[in-house]
């Protein structure tokens, strides 16, 4: 499991949601050739569009930010979608706001602590245009004023329902799963690389899937047969929580893209927890980086460090004196965690220490530390806010209606490739 760190201050700055490989881009060049500057149509969907240069563009940007999942297969789907939303907008004479996308793009640059600008030149650094990006938040913006126009006024909610939300986080109805984890490298060998994961999902057996972990798998958990122990559900990124969740035990899951790999899991268990299944509106974790990868001295100087320390705060005092870059803090919701992160933190408990990963082409271990979750709902003083519990339970159901308007919309539409 590597992650590339780009050199110039700017990519550094950006590193949350713009962390990609020169791997990365030999993948996309080798999964994607004949997109690279087709403006031909590849999909109608109704009366509009999408070409293959919008499909290339979308994967890219999607690769880029760590998608889950095969970025051409989700990047089509999103485009799919996007038409359906423009088509549904148009019949309501709706338009997306420019003032209300310009502000989603500024938020969703905030989030790797940059501006606007520099967000949209370190994506044109990695090939993919403005526009691109423009029109992946115009989308979702005309999108929110459909959904609420149509059903802003169906979503009412009960005080009881709020005490009953507020009630749930404190009472039974998690969920445990045993898991076990494949990554394979595709700096060297990407198409390689993805028919053994294809391969891999496809098994069943618990212990052949332990054989190909301990054979294939570039995780530190190879040597137990890629096993890792009970965590709950709502400790892995949301984007994987519906993927683990729609697995039988002993299914494995389709090769998810992670930075420089291919991770491939497995659920060996499920069972209902005593705690309760608890959401998180934010992650704080430390990353410390130590020159030398994997070799055995910087493990062996990882494994001080984490001798010597109890918390994040702790780890100020090993960087004092050390350029600035050596150790980097954030705060982050857990949808914005970059994909290898969000997974090696779900096996932590608060103030725990990983070695899991590495970074800058395998050259420099990451001693990854996670600071603490705060709970969705918690205000300042750890009390739970009955209007963020309301706001939840309202966009809950905003998202319920918007997806099945969206299926039936799809449903109805004749696309055709």
């Amino acid at each position: 499991m590597t992650t590339s760190v780009p050199q110039s201050p700017l990519h550094r700055k950006a590193r949350h949601l713009l962390a990609p490989l020169a791997a990365c881009a030999v993948l996309l060049g080798a999964a994607l050739p004949a997109m690279a500057q087709s403006f031909g149509p590849a999909i109608r969907v109704n009366d509009k569009v999408i070409t293959e240069y919008e499909l290339d563009q979308r994967a890219r940007m999607l690769q880029i930010f760590s998608a889950p999942g095969d970025p051409a297969q989700l990047a089509r789907e999103q485009l799919i979608e996007d038409r359906l939303k423009a088509g549904a907008a148009e019949r309501f004479g709706l338009k997306a706001d420019p003032a209300e996308v310009e502000a989603s793009m500024t938020q969703f640059a905030s989030q790797a602590s940059m501006e606007t600008a520099q967000f949209v030149t370190a994506l044109g650094q990695e090939g993919v245009s403005e526009q691109t990006f423009r029109d992946f938040i115009a989308s979702n913006v005309v999108w929110r004023q459909v959904v609420r126009g149509l059903f802003a006024s169906k979503v009412n909610v009960s005080e009881e329902e709020i005490d009953r939300a507020i009630a749930s986080q404190s009472q039974g109805g998690g969920v445990q799963v045993l898991l076990s984890e494949i990554f394979i490298p595709t700096a060297q060998n990407p198409g390689g690389a993805a028919d053994l994961a294809r391969q891999i999902s496809q098994m069943t057996s618990i212990d052949a899937f332990a054989n190909a972990a301990r054979q294939y798998s570039a995780a530190p958990s190879r040597g137990n047969g890629g096993r890792i122990n009970w965590m709950s559900i709502s400790n892995l990124p949301p984007a994987l929580q519906p993927v683990i969740m729609g697995l039988r035990p002993g299914q494995v899951t389709q090769p998810q893209q992670v930075n420089g790999a291919l991770a491939l899991f497995q659920l060996r268990a499920i069972q209902e927890s005593t705690a309760a299944r608890q959401e998180y509106s934010a992650i704080e974790y430390a990353r410390y980086f130590i020159p030398g990868g994997r070799s055995p001295e910087a493990l062996a100087k990882a494994a001080e460090i984490a001798s010597g320390i109890d918390t994040c705060d702790d780890l100020y005092g090993v960087a004092l004196g050390q350029p600035e870059e050596v150790l980097d803090r954030v705060s982050l919701a857990p949808g914005e965690i970059p994909s290898d992160i969000g997974l090696e933190l779900a096996k932590l408990d608060d103030n725990e220490v990983s070695t899991a990963l590495t970074t800058n082409n395998g050259q420099t271990l990451v001693l990854l530390m996670l600071c603490g979750r705060t709970p969705a709902g918690a205000g300042a003083d750890g009390e739970i806010d009955r209007a963020a519990v309301l706001q939840q339970l309202q966009n809950r159901r905003l998202g319920s209606y918007a997806e099945g308007y969206l299926a039936q919309l799809r449903s109805e539409a004749r696309i055709v490739e």
